[in-house]
């Protein structure tokens, strides 16, 4: 009976025994499912805040566009070629209260209105566009364009004829005489903006023109010699 006993015993002990790791291999099981549960869903998307308006028509940054061959000359005085209404915030932008413009052709209408909305006052000195041999510059032309050039009181001032190369050049090197420049200094200029177009005629009338007559008006701007 002893022996019966203990085998009973062993028996409770071994089937305790295997309760006990089926409750191990249940709370391992257990936690395995907990692991595999699914990840969190990943927070939604930030909405995205545009950037404030710049000025101007649809918050467009307005864009800036020179003429055709635009410079300064001095102070108060530009030049260029013929400006197109693409142009017109550039030119807008300088502030001018003159222009000087040395075509014979009538002024476009949509620069003549340009003109009116800003307080822009046109002197136009017609002058004809002709190629060499037939080039004529007209002498007293040039001079009356200058006295207007001069005059402090059209300040800010354009100059500007069709591409801002002959008749433009020729007015700003005679410009250049009168501000005691070398003939040389002028020349250099003038082919800086004609470039391969430089015409003999236009620098032989630079260097004759007499400026002689010019010199009892004012300079009220640099006049330093090159």
């Amino acid at each position: 009976m002893k022996f019966d006993q203990n085998i009973t015993c062993t028996e409770q002990q071994q089937q305790q025994q295997q309760g006990d790791f089926d409750d191990d291999v249940c709370k391992t099981i257990e936690v395995a499912l907990i692991n595999r549960s699914p990840p969190p869903a990943p927070p939604p998307p930030r909405e995205k805040i545009s950037p404030p308006l710049m000025d101007g028509e649809d918050g467009e940054e307005e864009v800036y566009i020179p003429p055709l061959n635009f410079s300064m000359v001095d102070n108060g005085i530009f030049r260029s070629g013929f400006p197109d209404t693409a142009n017109f915030s550039f030119v807008q932008s300088l502030g001018l209260r003159s222009i000087v413009y040395l075509c014979p052709e009538p002024y476009p209408e949509a620069n003549m209105e340009f003109l009116k909305a800003n307080g822009i006052r046109l002197y136009q000195f017609g002058i004809e566009g002709a190629k060499e041999p037939f080039v004529n510059i007209p002498e007293e032309t040039i001079r009356q364009a200058l006295k207007v050039v001069l005059d402090s009181r059209n300040h800010p001032l354009l100059i500007h004829c069709k591409r801002g190369k002959h008749r433009t050049g020729c007015l700003v090197g005679c410009l250049r005489k009168l501000q005691r420049w070398c003939l040389s200094s002028v020349f250099d200029e003038y082919q800086r903006f004609a470039a391969a177009k430089a015409r003999v005629s236009d620098q032989r009338f630079m260097e004759l023109f007499d400026v002689s007559n010019l010199k009892q008006l004012p300079l009220s701007f640099s006049c330093s010699k090159r």
